[in-house]
């Protein structure tokens, strides 16, 4: 499915479907950002950084809107390359970053836990969600460093 190549991209053996499904997530996703902040599925997304409100309150005038563009960025890097054949290792980053960010909102609105069983999924949510965290484990398979042969090969 994703599969590592020499010079540290990935190639990327996705369905049509699967494809869609990503642009799909994606650009809900990216809708979801420029709207109401207040959405609760949000939340994960932007964890508080200080207990203290008006500490917390300055973190995010300081760095609210560098972390929403990076998420932005990555989404939109995703959608950018869902039809894609070939990652960059760049473009393979951004992708982990999207994936990681959609199973989060996705896992929120869900409600997912860690002794939740989701190798049978019991709604369609629950297998986009199994979906994403499979791809998501596939692509840092591909991108994680190959161990020397023996003898320094």
């Amino acid at each position: 499915m994703l599969e590592r190549t020499p010079d540290g991209g990935v190639l990327v053996r996705l369905s049509p479907e699967e494809r869609s499904l990503l642009l799909g997530l994606a650009a809900e996703l990216r809708a979801q950002l420029e709207g109401e902040s207040g959405d609760p599925s949000l939340r994960r997304l932007f964890p508080p950084a200080y207990d203290d409100a008006d500490d917390e309150r300055g973190y995010r005038e300081l760095a609210g809107d560098a972390l929403l563009s990076g998420r932005r960025q990555a989404l939109e890097l995703l959608a950018a390359t869902a039809r894609s054949d070939r990652l960059s290792a760049e473009e393979a980053d951004a992708w982990l970053r999207a994936l990681n960010d959609l199973r989060l909102v996705l896992g929120t609105r869900l409600d997912v836990h860690e002794d939740m069983p989701l190798d049978r999924p019991e709604s369609p949510g629950q297998a986009v969600y199994t979906y994403l965290s499979w791809l998501q484990e596939q692509l840092v398979a591909a991108l994680a460093p190959t161990e020397p042969e023996p003898g320094g090969r």
